[in-house]
Formats: structure tokens, sequence, C-alpha cells
């Protein structure tokens, strides 16, 4: 029984860092390669509202909340933060463009959002902060 749930605490850790870098590429990409004016500006071009401010929160939360998701802290508020920047995204950006990524897609942030939703259910399992502070 104790070795499965160390798999189980294993796959957790391996989907939390795998989705929070991830995360932390695209806020950092947002912030620092891309710059928050010309991300503001693509999201107005989708329609996205506040689109200026909009970039900030979004970049935020996509390097802040993938910071937590990699070191098991907040994890659920951090999933739960996450799964709705995906839905933002899905939304605004890739419903219309059928599945595939490399057509502008939705497969990504839907992958990327339900994993983040699952992780926040399950919560950051054995190897995590969260767990180190008794949550």
């Amino acid at each position: 029984m104790r070795a499965v749930e160390t798999l189980q605490d294993a796959a957790i850790l391996l989907a939390r860092v795998g989705i929070g870098v991830v995360f932390v590429a695209h806020g950092w990409q947002k912030f620092f390669t891309l710059g928050l004016d010309r991300v503001g500006q693509q999201f107005a071009g989708f329609g996205v509202p506040q689109p200026h401010v909009t970039a900030a929160v979004v970049a935020g939360v996509e390097l802040v909340a993938g910071i937590a998701l990699i070191a098991g802290i907040l994890t659920p508020l951090a999933g739960v933060l996450l799964g709705v920047d995906m839905a933002g995204a899905f939304y605004f950006v890739h419903a219309t463009n059928g599945p595939f990524v490399t057509q502008n897609g939705w497969e990504l942030v839907v992958a990327l959002g339900v994993g983040a939703l699952l992780v926040a259910g399950v919560g950051a399992g054995r190897f995590s902060i969260d767990r180190a502070l008794g949550g």
C-alpha cells in the first residue's frame, strides 16, 4: 500500500512540475519577452475586456501560480486560478479554431487547464510545501 501512495505522490509531483513549468514559461514570456504592451495589444485584437489590465493579470497568474504549482504551495488556489486563466484563453482565442495547436486550436489550453484543475482537486501530494505545512 505504501508503494502505491509513493507512486501517486510522485505522479502528482511530476504533473505539478510539468504543468507549472509551462505556465511559468508563458508568464515569463508575457512579462519579459513579448512585453505587457504587446500582449495587451494582442488581447485587444482577440476582444479581451480591459486588454492591458488583463494582460498583466494573466501574466502574473501564469508566473506566480505556476511557481506555486511547482513548489506545491497554495496548490488548490493556484490550480483554480490557472484553470480559469485557460478557460479565458479557450473562450477568447482558441475555441473556434478546432483542436490542433498548429492551427491555434484549443488542445494545449484544455490540457493545461484541466491538468491544473485536477491538481487543485487532488492536492499537492506528499512532496510539497502544502504537505510540509500540514495542508
